[in-house]
């Protein structure tokens, strides 16, 4: 059975900003995957600058969702689509988990997502039609410029894993967050 772990820290803006930050680098990675996966309300290209998110706020609590695999688990050899199923449904455990940020949102702050929106089965972009959750849809770290494998890897020492040749990886991570302290 698979296990949850949750991993906070607080971490200053500025500092994220500058050792974390590349909005050209990572906006690109972003696109490039929705014109595999499809487009999403919560990635770019936005209508507003990324800059002034980061600039109205002070702190940044990452939060991050650990999800370890049994050894069972490990050890079995998934058929791709059997693999692709489970993963799915880790996918949409996100939905869940982001109850946990939203919860600690207030008019000084604002949730990130855990990764790509997955609230609609399929974005309303796609269709260039307007977002049907906007109260709820957040943007995600790395949709926001971040490097998020860099600052898991720096922050919790863990690093961000795949599922490959039909196997587990021995953890997933999501990762979320909470932009607070507003000046």
């Amino acid at each position: 059975m698979s296990e949850i772990t949750k991993l906070t820290a607080d971490v200053d803006v500025g500092e994220y900003y500058e050792k974390y930050v590349d909005f050209e680098k990572f906006s690109k990675l972003c696109i490039e995957e929705q014109e595999m996966l499809g487009y999403n309300w919560n990635y770019p290209p936005f209508d507003f600058d990324v800059d002034d998110i980061w600039n109205s706020y002070n702190k940044l609590k990452i939060i991050a969702f650990k999800i370890d695999f049994s050894e069972e688990e490990l050890d079995h050899t998934f058929e791709e689509k059997e693999l692709e199923f489970i993963l799915k449904r880790f996918e949409r455990m996100k939905v869940k988990l982001m109850n946990e940020i939203y919860a600690l949102e207030s008019e000084d702050s604002l949730g990130l997502f855990l990764g790509k929106c997955n609230l609609c089965m399929r974005c309303t972009r796609e269709f260039g039609m307007p977002c049907k959750m906007p109260f709820k849809m957040r943007y995600p770290i790395e949709a926001l410029g971040g490097d998020v494998d860099k600052s898991i890897e720096d922050i919790f020492g863990f690093k961000i894993q795949y599922a490959k040749d039909g196997k587990l990886p021995e953890y997933l991570i999501f990762v979320g967050g909470l932009l607070y302290d507003k000046k």
